[in-house]
Parts: C-alpha cells; sequence; structure tokens
C-alpha cells in the first residue's frame, strides 16, 4: 500500500504492484525516480532500477520461496527449476548472481537449506534422517557435514545447545 501511496503522491496512477514488482504504463521521469527512491527509503523499502539487481532479487526470491516456504523441494534439480522459474538461461543467471552477490547461486541455497534445517532441528517435528530426505540430502552424514561447514556445530550439538538455551529462560 506504501508503495502505490508513494507512486499517486507523484500522479503515476496506471501501474501493476506484484510480488515486489512495479509496472508503470507511462514512463517515470528521472526526477520522478530520484523522489521515489526518497520517499520508499524513508519507508525502509528500495528502489531497484538495475535491471541486475533487479534479477538478482528475483533469483533469491525463487530460491527463498522454494526452500522456506514449499512443501515439498522440487523432483528436479535446482538449475532448471529456477531457470524455468525466471525463464532465463541458468548460466546467464548464474553467472549475473555471481558477480554481484560475491557468491554462487549453489552456496546462497546450501546457506537457506542449512538455515531450513535449523529450523526444522527446533521444531522438533522430524529427527534428522527425516530432515535429511526432505531437503533433498543424499545422506545423514552430508546433511552433518555441510551443516558443520556452514555453522561449525554439528546438528545434534546445534539441537542441544538452542535446548539448553531455551531451558535457561524458563528458569529465569
Amino acid at each position: 500500500m506504501v508503495v502505490k501511496q508513494e507512486f499517486q503522491k507523484l500522479g503515476i496512477n496506471d501501474l501493476t504492484i506484484e510480488l515486489g514488482m512495479v509496472e508503470t504504463v507511462a514512463d517515470v521521469t528521472e526526477s520522478q525516480q530520484e523522489q521515489l527512491k526518497i520517499n520508499l527509503l524513508k519507508s525502509g523499502l528500495e528502489l531497484l532500477d538495475d535491471k541486475k539487481k533487479i534479477l538478482i532479487e528475483k533469483i533469491k526470491n525463487v530460491i527463498i520461496e522454494m526452500i522456506h516456504y514449499s512443501e515439498d523441494l522440487p523432483k528436479t534439480n535446482y538449475s532448471d527449476y529456477i531457470s524455468e522459474k525466471l525463464d532465463y538461461d541458468y548460466t546467464y543467471l548464474s553467472n549475473i548472481f555471481s558477480e554481484v552477490k560475491g557468491i554462487t547461486i549453489q552456496q546462497f541455497i546450501i546457506i537457506h537449506k542449512i538455515e531450513r534445517v535449523k529450523e526444522l532441528l527446533l521444531y522438533d517435528e522430524f529427527n534428522l534422517t527425516e530432515i535429511a530426505y526432505k531437503m533433498h540430502y543424499s545422506s545423514v552424514a552430508h546433511l552433518s557435514n555441510q551443516f558443520k561447514k556452514i555453522t561449525g556445530l554439528s546438528p545434534s550439538f546445534y539441537k542441544q545447545l538452542k535446548q539448553k538455551r531455551k531451558d535457561n529462560l524458563e528458569n529465569m
């Protein structure tokens, strides 16, 4: 709603807003664009007008949606899934992502998979074998190795640490 109001303040009424993207019928002048940047920043939002940055955000959104909000991870490999979702060649997406973010798409996926594993460990609904299966790891050992590489802790030690912290807070 904030975004639409900011556009309307500048007299830009004919627009479509969808998933963080705004499409206008008329061209936006440079001065309108600058004013939008300033006004949106005040609300904690950023106006991305660089095509590479916009594409990076789309890639990140697809990955985050896929890992954190989908019931099941895709059955195809991630590169095909991302490429299909964004309708771009994966090599092109991968090169731009690495150039701008300084890490590969694969590294970004692994970081988010481990974040999701942390959540699942804390919810305590699944054991490590079930989590490995759910997150498409080839084995519990593979998951554990990746978890330790990213966090510096084993999954079981991480879970114990969080449980101790929770117990300490409850006993205060």
